[in-house]
């Protein structure tokens, strides 16, 4: 089984590379604990997308760390890496999406995976059901980890959070983008929309369980998405639009299971002493070695 990590992202709002960052008793990077849960899991394969600057110092890094039965792949995320036969014309800065990262890994994913923010943290029971679902299902469905969206929220600021609309059997039906949902004293409130939320609501915290599948989707969405030139500027290709498109398309139905777990992460640069305190409080607990790795 397969995890792929995605670590292209700029930190615009966190200000710096968060996914570089050492928050763990042992100056750890925050993937550094998921790759270590896959691991528990029966995860064999790693996978992690990131800028092209960084594939030589993250490979070594890890390298170094990882048991040597692990199989590691360390891709770039470049703006060159289109569809056979597509262009583009004018000036580009940042990365075209997140589906874009994921069909980065196009070449050395053969099976099922999971996709995570290399820069959130989703909680040992999350790979555990992951794995029970892959094996289960033959690798041949999808699922979503969905986490209740109180529990995701940011002391510190707005957030975006792609809310989940589910059937009685915890078929996912939609995912439906807030983009600045916040605390305010008796709801969840999302300030663009006007929406208001329970907070017991699942959200997708872009734990994903797919399969090879994916990538010719995504192919033909960004071939697509480059067709119109207002989006080569500044628009991206999202994985769970992608997703959302082939359940839409019948082309795979979608579970969503409850992790039941927690997750935190470092949108805010406000959120690192909290993600610190909690990674430390797990160690003296015996959650996990420390140093991490042997």
């Amino acid at each position: 089984m397969t995890l792929l990590l995605m670590a292209a992202g700029r930190g615009s709002r966190y200000g710096k590379l968060k996914q570089f960052d050492a928050l763990g008793p042992d100056d750890e990077f925050l993937m550094e604990f998921s790759i270590y849960d896959a691991l528990e899991s029966g995860f064999d394969h790693i996978v992690i997308v990131t800028q092209v600057d960084n594939v030589d110092f993250l490979r070594n890094y890890l390298v170094e760390r990882l048991p040597k039965q692990i199989k590691l792949d360390v891709v770039a995320q470049k703006l060159t890496d289109l569809p056979e036969g597509s262009s583009f014309i004018g000036e580009r800065a940042k990365p075209w999406g997140t589906a874009h990262a994921v069909w980065a890994a196009r070449h050395v994913i053969k099976n099922s995976f999971v996709v995570i923010n290399a820069d959130d943290f989703y909680g040992q029971a999350a790979y555990q059901k992951a794995a029970d679902f892959i094996q289960e299902n033959n690798g041949d469905n999808y699922a979503l980890v969905g986490y209740t969206l109180k529990d995701t929220l940011s002391e510190h600021g707005t957030v975006s959070r792609g809310v989940c609309k589910v059937d009685d059997e915890n078929n996912l039906l939609s995912v439906n983008e807030r983009t600045k949902i916040e605390q305010q004293t008796n709801i969840v409130k999302d300030l663009d929309s006007g929406l208001e939320f329970t907070g017991d609501e699942l959200a997708s915290m872009n734990f994903w369980i797919c399969n090879p599948s994916l990538f010719e989707s995504i192919e033909e969405d960004f071939r697509n998405f480059l067709k119109d030139k207002a989006n080569i500027d500044g628009g991206e290709i999202y994985l769970p639009f992608v997703i959302q498109e082939m359940m839409e398309n019948n082309k795979v139905a979608v579970k969503v299971i409850p992790s039941k777990g927690e997750w935190f992460g470092i949108t805010y640069a406000s959120d690192k002493e909290k993600a610190m305190t909690k990674l430390k409080g797990m160690g003296t607990r015996g959650d996990y070695k420390a140093p991490l790795w042997n």
